[in-house]
């Protein structure tokens, strides 16, 4: 795969395409000629995602998708064969948050963090790999982690764990792709987005969370702390969203796996590999940034 992905004329399908990521992988993609598949649980915003993108002369589809369900992830794989016949480029996006003490996540907060995080990209390997593997063409993945898959900050277990799950699936994915492609040829590449803090919506992901996935006691003190943090080391972070997809769809282009948009975070993540390799206890990922640190004052 040395020669640079192509994306005029080709198909892109987006989960958590309403907001943040999403929509700027939607506008990054239409800009260069492809046409769009876009999803998401808001089908308010994902509406108007979508005839804003077609007022700019776009050829784009919606469908309002629960990504934790095999079915609704399903019907979305079919939807973009039906409206355009072919998938080239496929970004496992959607996603959400739970912060605090690790022992004050209700089982709710795992089961809909992990059911978006997580399952929503083995949702989207399981339904789009296939129908890439057998097009004969080029095509990419792209599942969204986070710098909370490469660190353990504290406060964030549940979101860290979730992550960290998205970094080890998408290696192994890497790896059983490239034997794939040695046996049968297949030409299907993919890529690990970890952005550390952007100004996007999931620091209010909580607006998206169905009622049978709420808690029915008030936050903590510690989960409210964490919600406080975010919101702030959120606001603070210096690439917007749109930087953000310009330096993913270089990343396409180029075939490269890891992109990490938010390089100052390398140190901390060789101090945990440090920690690991020396079998030191854990530091703390923070104490590098106390830029981020300071944010919970």
């Amino acid at each position: 795969m040395s020669e640079p992905f192509q994306f005029e004329g080709r198909v892109a399908v987006i989960t958590g395409a309403a907001s943040g990521f999403g929509r700027a992988f939607a506008q990054q993609a239409a800009s260069l000629g492809m046409k769009l598949v876009l999803a998401d649980v808001d089908a308010l915003a994902l509406d108007e995602t979508v005839q804003a993108l077609r007022a700019q002369g776009a050829q784009a589809i919606g469908l309002r998708t629960d990504v934790r369900d095999p079915a609704q992830v399903d019907a979305l794989a079919q939807a973009a064969l039906d409206a355009y016949g072919k998938v080239h480029l496929l970004f496992n996006n959607a996603g959400v948050g739970s912060g605090g003490f690790v022992w004050e996540s209700s089982a709710r907060d795992w089961d809909w963090v992990f059911g978006v995080n997580v399952m929503g990209v083995a949702n989207g390997l399981r339904s789009f790999t296939p129908i890439m593997l057998k097009q004969g063409e080029r095509a990419h993945i792209v599942n969204t982690a986070s710098v909370a898959g490469l660190l353990a900050p504290p406060a964030m277990a549940v979101y860290n764990a979730s992550k960290h799950a998205v970094v080890a699936l998408t290696e192994t994915l890497y790896h059983d792709l490239r034997n794939v492609s040695t046996q049968s040829g297949a030409q299907v590449g993919c890529s690990l987005l970890c952005p550390a803090f952007v100004p996007t919506g999931i620091a209010n992901a909580e607006r998206n969370r169905p009622d049978d996935m709420r808690n029915e006691v008030p936050p903590t003190r510690s989960q409210q702390a964490a919600d406080l943090q975010l919101q702030r080391a959120v606001r603070s972070g210096r690439l917007t969203a749109d930087d953000v997809a310009k330096v993913t769809f270089d990343a396409v282009r180029e075939g490269r796996f890891y992109i990490l948009t938010h390089p100052g975070i390398l140190p901390s993540v060789k101090l945990r590999h440090e920690d690991i390799e020396t079998l030191r206890n854990p530091t703390d990922p923070l104490s590098l940034k106390p830029e981020v640190k300071n944010a919970q004052a």
